[in-house]
């Protein structure tokens, strides 16, 4: 690997691309991006196709000193990049906000080839990145503060708010660029340096957006980006560190605790957006058409391997067999494929340990009575790829109602009451996000009041959007990234008593 991020050379393993796919892949700096420069790396990391299990091309595999070497352009570039004005910042995001839609197309092939999800789905993630990027651009120039008497007369009180310094920011493989948009928007606007770490599976789409960044103006030490094999080994020692003041998680929830308690050692601020098991109600009074609609946004997206993906389908008993029907019909039409073949709406899963645990666990609910509508069983193709799922009588007790299935399977319980649906959507630790269909407004606004999550999609099954508060209850985390709030939790609030 050269200094300015070229290729390693390990071309012998690679897939057998096509020029445009191979133009996009080679288009991708591959090294460190620290400090505004791509540095090499004596460790390659490769990454792989999905849809072939072959090798796309390797890139630097970092090294704790290299996460330090990261840490410390990020805490030089602080003072700096705080003092910049917000118009300023605002612009170059905007500049960002601009280039990534006007090169949406390559970088939606560049997530396909890493990933695997079909290139409009790829196309959408990129224009949905984008506007993190414009939403944090307005926002970077709305920091306000006040002003206020003090009750007893005699000072006054001021109040402003200062970026928390230098962030860390990880990131995971299923979005792999609108979840880095969503994280370093909101950092830069405030006035934040950071260090991101991308997904070991998919680091091209973040270093590709490194690039983008550094175009659009963000100086040297402001985002530093570095992939490595073994996040473990290279963020304990960031965390520990006390020039790290804060950490930005999306991820499982279990390596959310842990590093919770990493955290707690510098008392670091957090804000984690770990794992969901979402909940979709259709009641016997909602438009079935309509929830069919619904169901399968919220479980498709991304081949079901999202946090916010319908794990649970509860379904009022006298609509049941009708909405499994018309789900499964539905979803038997869906073209399974490369993410690159035209038509395609299923890619593969991103690894085989993903679709082991996918067969795992439609294999236990089988066991436990669930009935096998649609697929069930692993395609016998190359590639991580398991078909549309539908499984219907599905039991409180299996496993797949308890854990997060990120994969196209479409779990289907029933109900008979209002009070009954509402208290098995809640029996969970997590509380991400959930999903109402009915037409009757009380009953919608009732349940959406009740229902302990962060999200509630009433009579759609996609909540995400820059301009909203994106986040969970429970265990599903803590703070908010987009909407207004989303740059809160990258500032400070400071109190100036001021005599007079």
């Amino acid at each position: 690997m050269d200094e300015s991020g070229g290729s390693t050379g390990l071309r012998e393993h690679e897939a057998p691309l096509d020029a445009a796919e191979r133009a996009a892949i080679d288009s991708v700096p591959k090294g460190l991006f620290i400090d505004g420069a791509w540095r090499d790396s004596p460790v390659a990391l490769p990454v792989l196709d999905p849809a072939t299990g072959r090798t796309l091309c390797s890139v630097a595999d970092a090294r704790p000193a290299d996460g330090l070497a990261a840490l410390a352009a990020a805490t030089a570039a602080q003072a700096d990049w705080a003092r910049t004005p917000p118009r300023a910042r605002a612009d170059i995001l905007m500049r960002a906000h601009h280039a990534l839609l006007a090169d949406a197309d390559r970088l939606a092939l560049v997530m396909t080839l890493e990933m695997g999800k079909p290139l409009p789905e790829a196309r959408g993630e990129v224009a949905y990145a984008a506007e993190f990027f414009r939403w944090f651009a307005e926002e970077a120039v709305r920091l306000d503060g006040g002003y206020l008497p003090a009750p007893a007369g005699g000072s006054r009180f001021l109040v402003t708010r200062q970026p928390v310094g230098p962030s860390l920011l990880i990131t995971p493989w299923n979005f792999p660029m609108a979840m880095g948009a969503r994280k370093i928007a909101p950092a830069l606007a405030a006035g934040c340096t950071c260090v991101v770490k991308p997904a070991e599976q998919t680091p091209l789409s973040m270093l590709a957006l490194a690039a983008i960044l550094a175009e659009a103006g963000v100086p040297a030490g402001v985002v530093n980006v570095v992939s490595t094999a073994d996040p473990g080994a290279l963020i304990a020692p960031l965390i520990a560190d006390a020039r790290s003041r804060k950490l930005s998680f999306t991820g499982s929830t279990a390596v959310g605790k842990l590093l919770l308690e990493q955290c707690a050692r510098t008392v670091m601020r957090t804000s984690m957006e770990l794992g969901g098991n979402a909940p979709l109600l259709v009641f016997d009074d909602a438009d079935l058409d309509e929830a069919v609609d619904g169901a399968l946004a919220a479980k498709m997206r991304n081949i079901g391997q999202a946090c916010t993906a319908a794990n649970r389908i509860l379904v009022q008993r006298g609509v049941a067999e009708a909405f499994a029907e018309r789900l499964a019909e539905r979803m038997a039409a869906l073209p399974m494929g490369r993410g690159t073949e035209p038509g395609v709406v299923v890619g593969p899963l991103i690894d085989a340990d993903a679709v082991a645990k996918v067969e795992r666990l439609v294999a236990d609910a089988g066991r436990r009575g669930a009935r096998v509508l649609l697929g069930g069983q692993v395609t016998d193709r190359p590639g991580t790829f398991y078909p549309p799922t539908v499984l219907t009588d599905v039991p409180d007790d299996a496993e797949l109602c308890h854990t997060e299935i990120f994969g196209p399977v479409a779990a289907i319980g029933t109900f008979d009451t209002e009070e009954e649906a509402v208290a098995r959507a809640n029996d969970t630790p997590y509380g991400l996000v959930a999903y109402v269909f009915t037409e009757n407004l009380r009953r919608g606004l009732r349940v959406c009041e009740a229902l302990e999550t962060g999200m509630v999609g009433l009579n759609q099954g996609v909540v995400s959007n820059p301009a909203a508060p994106f986040g969970g209850v429970k265990e599903s985390g803590l703070g908010r990234e987009g909407g207004s709030v989303g740059i809160d939790e990258f500032l400070e609030i400071k109190y100036i008593g001021v005599k007079v």
